[in-house]
């Protein structure tokens, strides 16, 4: 199976910044997207940012000034936040698709990282 690692949350305060990193192991041939969500206490999970194998970026309107995706390698995303407030404190959530040794079709998700971020 296709395993995501994340690392990089933490407790911060407002107005502080953190970097997310998330990387792609196992049996994989091909990594194409990656993504960042988040889902907050008593919140559905809602989209942060989406990057491609190009580099072809997207991000929810309301963390778009903030929040920078990036990829470093085929295999690793980062999501850097900037000027947190307390209303992003939530489990974010790795996420990649692509294709495993078998060049059979995957999505994963990574196990999620606590951002708390205080007032």
């Amino acid at each position: 199976q296709v395993q995501l690692v994340e690392s990089g949350g933490g407790l911060v305060q407002a107005g502080g910044s953190l970097r997310l990193s998330c990387a792609a192991s196992g049996k994989i041939s091909r990594v194409d997207d990656m993504g960042w969500y988040r889902q907050a206490p008593g919140k559905t999970r809602e989209l942060v940012a989406t990057i491609t194998r190009g580099s072809s970026t997207r991000y929810a309107d309301s963390m778009k000034d903030r929040f920078t995706i990036a990829r470093d390698s085929a295999k690793n995303t980062y999501l850097q936040m900037n000027s947190l407030k307390p209303e992003d404190t939530a489990v974010y959530y790795c996420n990649a698709d692509g294709y495993d040794s078998r060049w059979q079709y995957f999505e994963s998700w990574g196990q999620g990282t606590q951002v708390t971020v205080s007032s």
